[in-house]
């Protein structure tokens, strides 16, 4: 079955700042389909070629981290982080945007993890002592109404202590609430419950990355 077919000529522009757009997508004469996005109108993914939507890179990257001290088990990393739109700290996963100048790096996925995990926790990845993998190159969000998107990535941080670990490199608005290393018990627990130890849900990539760590699909 072939589905509508958007193009540019057919994409009207409704709000156009910095840090989000809206664009109506007049996919057929009088139907509209509206369409939030970070993206530029020329990179907008509806109206992209087959070949430009399967090499495109994501808005973002979600980091599932997982932590190795000596003598303990393995932790699954989270944090709280202020959501503006929910007006509450929800627990997160590191995560940020792919910056221009990443998109030129050999992997830019890789390269987001690194420098967002060094934001939001202190900890510097070392590449030749840990471990960073793509789980997923790009997941869309809500493709019902926008086409954000984020890669996941999966870093596995070998340490002899958490010395190095903050919260003060959180970068414009930014705001932070201390973390939480979680072991599998916990995991499933949170998974089980649906919501945080405050009683607060949580985002659909905290909800992958307790998946990925209770499964063992990391290892």
């Amino acid at each position: 079955m072939t589905g509508p077919i958007i193009t540019k000529d057919k994409v009207e522009t409704i709000l156009d700042k910095i840090f989000i757009r809206v664009f109506d997508l007049q996919y057929e004469e009088g139907k509209h389909y509206f369409d939030a996005t970070r993206r530029p109108l020329d990179n907008i993914v509806a109206t992209k070629t087959e070949e430009e939507f399967k090499s495109m890179l994501p808005d973002a990257v979600s980091c599932v981290v997982i932590v190795e001290l000596p003598g303990k088990e393995p932790q699954l990393l989270l944090s709280y982080e202020y959501r503006y739109p929910t007006g509450r700290f929800l627990l997160s996963v590191p995560a940020g945007l792919m910056d221009p100048e990443d998109r030129d790096e050999e992997n830019p996925i890789a390269t987001t993890a690194i420098r967002e995990i060094h934001e939001e926790t202190g900890i510097v990845v070392d590449t030749k002592r840990d471990s960073v993998s793509v789980i997923n190159p790009l997941l869309f969000s809500t493709p019902g109404m926008t086409d954000e998107s984020n890669a996941l990535a999966l870093v596995i941080l070998h340490l002899d202590n958490l010395d190095e670990m903050n919260q003060k490199g959180g970068v414009g608005s930014e705001c932070f609430d201390g973390f939480s290393l979680i072991d599998k018990d916990k995991a499933r627990e949170l998974l089980k419950k649906g919501v945080d130890d405050k009683g607060h849900f949580y985002s659909v990539y905290t909800w992958s990355a307790l998946m990925y760590f209770v499964s063992d699909m990391w290892k």
